[in-house]
């Protein structure tokens, strides 16, 4: 799901289960990278994408300086973050952890 300003709030912050969001940009290769990954994670969990250059404040507001940013939220909080291409394994972990 692409995320913008005005549905952030309600599809992320607001969620009862965890959220995957990947801070992205279209000229980024390592974020092509992690298309396969997040297609599969996403048969499971809620994964949403935000496109950096059509969405600065986000990227201001969680200080996004380096892409393919993977953040996972729980109850309107960063539970966890990971820079660049990021496993599978590791993000399902994580996503698992804070169910």
């Amino acid at each position: 799901m692409l995320l913008e300003e005005f549905n952030f709030k309600t599809e992320v912050l607001d969620s009862s289960e965890p959220v995957l969001v990947d801070f992205w940009a279209e000229w980024c290769g390592p974020c092509r990278t992690m298309t396969p990954t997040l297609a599969a994670l996403a048969r499971e969990f809620k994964v949403c994408k935000v496109n950096v250059d059509k969405n600065p404040k986000l990227a201001a507001r969680y200080n996004i300086s380096s892409i393919p940013a993977l953040y996972i939220f729980k109850g309107g909080q960063v539970v966890a973050q990971h820079l660049g291409v990021t496993s599978e394994q590791v993000l399902r972990s994580d996503l698992r952890r804070h169910r």
